[in-house]
């Protein structure tokens, strides 16, 4: 399968990665800092003459006519490349967010369909060992009632990380931390309960990043459909590092923590009349990744890959990767307004909130 990679930044090792490993045909790379494409290269000892560099994705596509592509660029350009690759027949995974707005994450979803065209909303965690064991034990109803559950991103970003791109913690093409780093956990909370969102209450504030557009602090409470509630905390301002990323599912009948860099530990593993050891459990569902981007990425590639040889749809599509992002501007419409927001949600983008947090430069 003949495969293009757009945007060549920080997290585009993992999607090299996962396409060499998926024994992809690689055609072409493409960013506007020559830089960066040859930094992947060197890193993954490729040969420069065996795969083609282009600073115009258009070109690249016109030229390589890649089946698969992966957009992994600026957040505020995920949905322009999207729908230009859609409209080409190209089948795509896109970084998250989907898109920064939810008119452009739903004409995603519907040109998807239109065109016949596989999209899937690049949530890796979903596919972590202790998240797929976490799922199966919801969908067999071991949690009995579920009650509620917490999720909880606490790391640290500082001045450095926000200075290796102008566009990280703008409203246009990122968003704050809940964006950014959080919204891997806003897919997984709906995913595991049930989905449909009734309400959420919320407060953002940038507390300590005063050079930033966006929040640097989000808390929520969810309201879901089927009577259960979730917490969600992000926050890049822990001192000194990365603290914990967690996530935490109550029931009438069971219990479970799941934590590590990026919920790829199972830490607490308990139920009522369990036919599993906990221990074992534990043992055979948990990762030890060396960063907070986990092991995610390849199977999610072969997930991708499967879905379009077989033309079903694969497990993390484009309306997960819009429910995702409506809920994340679900919660900064209502820490804007004061107010519980409603879902479905209308057509709210993330510029709908600039100006709310004061920035010295």
């Amino acid at each position: 399968m003949r495969y293009a990679l757009i945007g060549c930044g920080r997290i585009s090792p993992n999607h090299i990665a996962a396409a060499i490993k998926n024994k992809l045909e690689i055609v072409g790379i493409c960013d506007i800092n020559s830089h960066n494409m040859e930094i992947l290269l060197e890193k993954f000892k490729i040969n420069n003459s065996s795969i083609k560099q282009y600073s115009d994705y258009k070109k690249m596509i016109e030229i390589e006519n890649p089946e698969l592509v992966a957009i992994a660029t600026e957040s505020g350009l995920h949905s322009e490349i999207a729908l230009y690759c859609i409209e080409h027949g190209i089948h795509c995974i896109i970084e998250k967010p989907i898109a920064m707005s939810m008119v452009d994450a739903r004409k995603i979803c519907e040109e998807a369909d239109k065109y016949n065209v596989i999209v899937c909303a690049n949530h890796q965690n979903r596919f972590n060992k202790s998240i797929q064991k976490i799922h199966e034990a919801v969908e067999n109803n071991k949690f009995g009632k579920i009650l509620h559950a917490a999720a909880h991103v606490r790391w640290n970003r500082g001045k450095a990380y926000y200075d290796q791109a102008k566009w990280r913690g703008t409203w246009a093409n990122d968003g704050g931390c809940l964006m950014n780093q959080c919204i891997h956990n806003a897919d997984l909370l709906r995913w595991l309960m049930g989905d449909e969102i009734e309400e959420v209450m919320a407060y953002t504030d940038n507390l300590n990043h005063d050079y930033l557009e966006a929040e640097d602090l989000g808390l929520a409470v969810i309201k879901f459909k089927n009577g259960s509630y979730g917490l969600f905390e992000g926050t890049v301002n822990v001192f000194p590092k990365n603290l914990e990323e967690t996530l935490y599912i109550f029931g009438s009948t069971g219990t479970i923590k799941a934590g590590g860099k990026s919920v790829n530990l199972i830490e607490e593993w308990n139920f009522a009349n369990d036919g599993e050891d906990a221990e074992t459990v534990k043992q055979q569902n948990s990762e030890q990744p060396q960063n907070v981007y986990g092991f995610g990425h390849n199977p999610l590639y072969t997930d991708v890959i499967k879905a379009i040889r077989t033309g079903t749809k694969p497990l993390v599509d484009a309306e997960a990767g819009t429910r995702a992002l409506e809920l994340i501007l679900a919660i900064y419409q209502s820490a804007a307004t004061r107010k519980p927001v409603k879902l479905p949600l209308g057509d709210i983008s993330s510029t709908d909130f600039m100006g709310r947090f004061r920035r010295k430069i």
